[in-house]
């Protein structure tokens, strides 16, 4: 096994490595920017290094710079967690080239899969059924055609994207030509490359992934599947294992073209095959993440594998210690992603420092988070700062664990999506399951928190400011705080109060 490991990320996935190399007895290195100088995952590991400034381009992507680290350090072996590095296949291939372990997938298989149209002509080879598209490389006038023939509305979608950038749904021939320049432009922007295609809109789609570990002796297995489809944006805020729209038969139809598109190209590791499931039961390719997911920890809540765990094992050349007809789904787990963001404000960034923080404990519940009180939030990086897990014997059981520990957590000094997250729980739609992609566009969850408890805690964040600001004495207010003369009793009794805060 490897004795030392070094983490290319930050936040919650540096740390969810950390702890999970801790119990192997493998000693981690850990990497920060200038942001990053006191983040818990810099405490946590056994060794950190400076890779350079808050910008991302100039640290967290510098590749040449992390392989520098990991040698010097002494490493074994890189775990690039998710985002960043984690689907470079020329880092990948550099980890390779200076001697040490690449935790993931071959770069080939990195290549293959990161290209969305390479992706599709190679799984549809395998079986897999694919969305009806176009391939790349057309030009606007030919992409106008080709849409007439599949139908509107249709996707323009960035061949090397992801995350929803360089993508456009288009309802009529008129909006084409605006939506391909944007998707171009866009996609130019954030990968580097302009090229698109396009693929038929499923009407009232799920998107249902297929979580696959994969050895280096050609055995391959699936977790079962999670539900994504609460999506803003394309970008997914609430995950769930197993989905109500699949049974086991399914299941294992699913499963099984997954591990095809897996073998299809040789792939390594744990990955995850992502579809679009239809009202009937149909379902085809979309996409397959050649990394660790940020929802893996609601297939390890109803699966008890570790998958972190085991992508080490495995990169350390172990066969899996599993085989397909061991794996046993038990329970329901859903995730929740806890970001700097304002509901109220179509979810625009908010940056700050965290004044109070409780998290949530109690039966069936995680959290993995990268925050800690006094830590200022800024917007260099992803502002997910937490995700909130909820197991439960039954669907309902992991619903009322969710709601009570949304309620429980108490973050102040940023707008975070807690809000959100409880009046979304309370709906009647997500409750009983009835959802696909569009749920948010169609159906706005209400707000619940109460204003009275924002105002309260408005009040007492302020007053503990003013008085860690040297101020002889504050005045609380429903608004706030001011200096003023302040006895000792009514001292105590404020700092009473922000003792029951956090």
């Amino acid at each position: 096994m490897f004795q030392k490991i070094l983490i290319a990320n930050r936040g919650e996935i540096a740390l969810r490595i950390i702890r999970a190399c801790q119990e192997r007895g493998i000693k981690t290195v850990a990497v920060y920017s200038d942001a990053d100088r006191s983040a818990l995952h810099v405490r946590y590991a056994d060794e950190a290094y400076h890779i350079g400034p808050p910008p991302a381009s100039e640290s967290y992507l510098r590749g040449d710079v992390i392989i520098d680290v990991a040698l010097q350090a002494g490493a074994d072996a890189i775990h690039p967690g998710y985002g960043f590095l984690a689907e470079n296949a020329g880092f990948a291939q550099a980890v390779q080239d200076a001697g040490l372990t690449f935790i993931g997938p071959p770069p080939a298989a990195i290549a293959a899969m990161g290209d969305k149209v390479t992706a599709r002509e190679t799984v549809a080879k395998a079986g897999v059924p694919l969305i009806p598209g176009t391939p790349a490389g057309l030009s606007d006038e030919e992409l106008l055609a080709a849409a007439a023939e599949i139908g509107y509305p249709v996707l323009v979608k960035a061949s090397a994207g992801g995350g929803g950038k360089g993508m456009r749904m288009v309802h009529a021939a008129a909006e084409m030509k605006s939506a391909l320049g944007a998707a171009r432009r866009e996609a130019l922007k954030a990968f580097g490359d302009d090229t698109i295609y396009l693929e038929k809109v499923v009407e009232g789609a799920r998107h249902v992934e297929i979580q696959i570990l994969a050895d280096m002796h050609g055995n391959v297995i699936h977790l079962g599947e999670r539900e994504c489809s609460i999506q803003r944006r394309h970008q997914k805020l609430v995950e769930e294992s197993p989905s109500v729209a699949v049974d086991e038969e399914l299941r294992q139809r699913m499963g099984a073209v997954a591990v095809a598109a897996a073998k299809a190209v040789n792939y390594v590791s744990a990955g995850t095959v992502e579809f679009l499931l239809d009202k009937n039961k149909n379902f085809y390719f979309l996409e397959m993440n050649t990394r660790l997911q940020v929802e893996h920890p609601v297939t390890e809540m109803v699966t008890g594998v570790d998958i972190v765990k085991e992508m080490i094992a495995i990169a350390d050349g172990r066969p899996l210690r599993l085989r397909q007809e061991d794996v046993r789904i038990k329970g329901w787990a859903i995730e929740a992603r806890i970001t700097a963001e304002d509901p109220d404000n179509n979810f625009m960034p908010s940056t700050g420092t965290i004044v109070a923080l409780r998290e949530p404990t109690g039966p069936g519940i995680r959290i993995e988070s990268g925050v800690y009180l006094g830590m200022e939030v800024g917007l260099y990086y992803d502002p997910m700062i937490a995700k909130l897990i909820a197991y439960g014997d039954n669907r309902a059981e992991a619903i009322l664990r969710l709601r009570r520990a949304l309620a429980e957590f108490r973050i102040a000094g940023v707008k975070t999506s807690i809000p959100f997250h409880l009046g979304l729980v309370d709906t009647p739609r997500f409750q009983w399951g009835q959802f696909d992609t569009r749920f948010l566009e169609t159906y706005k969850p209400p707000v619940t928190e109460d204003l009275e408890e924002k105002r309260r805690i408005a009040a007492l964040v302020s007053a503990m400011l003013l008085h860690q600001r040297g101020q002889q004495a504050v005045r609380i207010g429903r608004d706030g705080a001011q200096a003023e003369g302040m006895s000792p009793w009514r001292k105590a009794a404020l700092l009473q109060g922000l003792r029951r805060l956090v």
